[in-house]
């Protein structure tokens, strides 16, 4: 039983639609990949504009994070960091030498 969409299709128009489509698809990719660059070109400004940056000196005081080093598993009501520890040396941009404080 033919249907209304199968009734009416020329298989020629069809034929010369989809090699139309196959021509433009190269472009359409391109305009794809230009919008996914200034879309993620946005976010990154809306993040950048909202990062605090962050320094250590040496002699700082800092915490750090009990799931980085995993030191003591007592699981989810045990403390999220450890320490405090002392700046050493700040060895690049996001790493640190430290020293933990002997407590008294």
């Amino acid at each position: 039983m033919p249907t209304l969409r199968t009734a009416e299709i020329d298989p020629a128009k069809n034929n010369e639609a989809l090699e139309i489509n196959l021509d433009l698809i190269e472009e359409r990719r391109e305009q794809a990949a230009i919008q996914e660059a200034k879309s993620k070109k946005k976010m990154e400004k809306y993040y950048n504009s909202r990062v605090r940056g962050t320094s250590f000196k040496p002699g700082d005081m800092v915490y750090r994070s009990n799931e980085a080093s995993h030191a003591r598993d007592e699981g989810k009501l045990g403390p999220k960091w450890e320490g405090p520890y002392e700046v050493k040396e700040s060895l690049g941009k996001r790493s640190l030498q430290t020293q933990r404080l002997q407590r008294k």
